[in-house]
């Protein structure tokens, strides 16, 4: 999700990276980031169901460009929070400033970057199309696509700057910069004009140790009260203009961490935690250990992990799963989260967080509309005995939780997880219909392709794409007796 601030100071020092021209190259894409940031830099609808067309147009030029520039493109993106759930808080933060951008979004008609609910699925769908390889990590991508960069040395294609952090031998090849549009050819050989983050240069630039920069991230990224009080800023050079300084906090404690010659992280650590205003002696020793343990948390995202993606990339095997996360889940379902068809939380976590798109404040959520079609959809994945599944959704321009049985009735009943891509397709449609409330014969004469959009629009016409984006999942757990929808149409 990148650190504050850390994007627009090194922006104010372009010369950190090196100009470089892109070309005969494997390319790790945070696909997550790239698909929100091809939409929210195009000049599209973002508040009126979105242009998916002329998206689709531009994720087809980007990857094109890059073939005719010799780069072969491997996509991963995110799949939830993963197993640990560290940045649960993090996502709920997001969801509410996502809430206040949506409803000045609705009120004024300005584009504020709250993207259609189909940006992700277009984008997926045509990767799938052009067949450049795309996978879906269990949890959060950063971590499992760094060690891959770091293992085929190759760089990362992202805007987030968690990567500016990671130890990648490439670096990083930040989006804004990343001229795709503006390839060129020279002496018959075709390159993508872009530049380059290393984490080499921005250590030199700033004089400290590399294995510090994960202590940097953490407490920069870190918003408890008592880190934002320390006055980071007095330590900057005394012979620095102070008109120069642009970003003191974050600036200031590069410059404390410059001084920190041969110390370990811990104990660097430790001596930010003694830099906290006085507190009394049972609320410091309180406050120091939530606040520490916050921290070193968050530095373990850090470290790299041996990447589980290169089976999949190479043979096709989806990436294996923690034993105590889904080891229960059919082999045909693994596929369809590594394939990015399905979110792991609800496995996981018994979670789902909603969706917030640009509506009218003052009624209820599209997504109360959908709410039966998900309970079916939890059914067939966690059975009736499942468990509640947690929704996330607003009530007015309030983020709450609430509770959603799964269901299991009719024709769904006869249906097993682990056997339903073996059962009778009649009866898998008869559990899409039933659930849509729609009979077959409504769509005779429809054509293949748009029976599912016809179905959706016999459910209910107002919050249309809301359950589209439900139902399509539900029709994907039923193995498709509905032909997916070409969603950019």
């Amino acid at each position: 999700m990148g650190i504050q601030g850390l994007w627009s100071l090194l922006e104010d020092r372009s010369h950190i990276y090196q100009d470089i021209r892109f070309r005969d190259s494997k390319l790790l894409v945070d696909g997550t980031n790239l698909a929100f940031f091809l939409y929210a830099t195009s000049d599209l609808d973002q508040n009126r169901g979105g242009e998916y067309l002329a998206y689709q147009v531009q994720v087809q030029a980007l990857f094109m460009a890059l073939g005719d520039c010799g780069v072969k493109p491997y996509v991963v993106m995110d799949g939830g929070t993963g197993a640990s759930d560290i940045r649960l808080n993090i996502r709920e933060d997001r969801q509410r400033g996502l809430l206040r951008i949506a409803q000045g979004a609705a009120l004024n008609g300005r584009r504020a970057g709250i993207l259609p609910p189909f940006t992700t699925t277009v984008f997926e769908q045509t990767l799938n199309d052009m067949k450049v390889p795309l996978v879906r990590c269990f949890g959060e991508a950063d971590g499992q696509l760094a060690a891959l960069a770091r293992e085929w040395c190759c760089p990362v294609l992202s805007g987030d700057t968690d990567f500016y952090i990671y130890d990648l031998p490439e670096g990083v090849l930040p989006l804004k910069h990343f001229l795709w549009d503006s390839w060129e050819t020279r002496q018959n050989s075709s390159y993508i004009p872009c530049k380059r983050y290393t984490k080499a240069s921005f250590c030199t630039f700033f004089n400290i140790d590399p294995q510090l920069l994960p202590v940097f991230a953490s407490l920069a990224g870190n918003d408890h009260d008592c880190l934002r009080k320390i006055p980071w800023a007095r330590f900057l050079p005394a012979d620095c203009p102070r008109k120069w300084i642009k970003f003191p906090r974050l600036e200031g404690l590069l410059s404390w961490l410059g001084a920190r010659t041969d110390q370990t992280a811990e104990d660097t650590l430790t001596a930010a935690m003694d830099l906290m205003p006085p507190m009394s002696q049972q609320v410091e020793t309180e406050v120091q250990t939530e606040v520490q343990t916050e921290v070193q948390t968050a530095m373990l995202e850090y470290r790299l992990p041996s990447s589980s993606l290169r089976g999949f990339f190479t043979e096709g095997t989806a990436p294996s799963l923690p034993a105590e996360m889904l080891s229960w889940v059919p082999e045909w379902v693994r596929a369809c989260l590594a394939r990015g068809d399905l979110g792991a939380d609800v496995f996981v976590h018994r979670r789902k967080i909603l969706r917030i798109q640009v509506e009218h404040f003052d009624l209820q959520s599209s997504n109360l509309t959908s709410q039966p079609l998900r309970q079916v959809l939890y059914g067939l994945l966690l059975g009736q005995g499942g468990g509640e599944v947690e929704e996330w959704d607003r009530v007015g321009l309030e983020l709450v939780s609430v509770k959603v049985r799964p269901l299991v009735q009719g024709t769904a009943q006869t249906l097993r997880l682990d056997s339903l891509p073996q059962a009778d397709r009649a009866v898998r449609l008869r559990v899409c219909l039933e659930t849509l409330g729609v009979e077959e014969e409504t769509l005779e004469g429809v054509p293949a392709h748009l029976r599912l959009p016809v179905a959706v629009t016999c459910y209910c016409l107002n919050q249309w794409q809301a359950c589209l984006k439900d139902a399509s999942q539900l029709n994907l757990v039923l193995c498709m007796p509905l032909p997916e929808p070409h969603y950019a149409w």
